[in-house]
């Protein structure tokens, strides 16, 4: 679970702020919303397809670089 430290003389937005993204770029605000409702197996296989199909663009593109 990602923390926040208020520092001394920060505001709370900004300390929010750095919650907000953090939470974000671990993805759980992502699988939070995903697990609100109920996912249908065709809605399951899309996503994950999807997901597939990022990681291995993401692959192929970190490859050409070396070339």
């Amino acid at each position: 679970m990602p923390e926040v430290q208020v520092r001394k003389g920060e505001p709370i937005d900004r300390a929010i702020k750095r919650l907000k993204s953090k939470l974000e770029t671990e993805g759980i605000m992502d699988e939070v919303r995903r697990l609100r409702a109920f996912e249908t197996p065709t809605q399951k296989t899309r996503r994950k397809a999807k997901a597939s199909a990022k990681r291995a663009k993401a692959k192929k593109q970190r490859f050409n670089f070396a070339q």
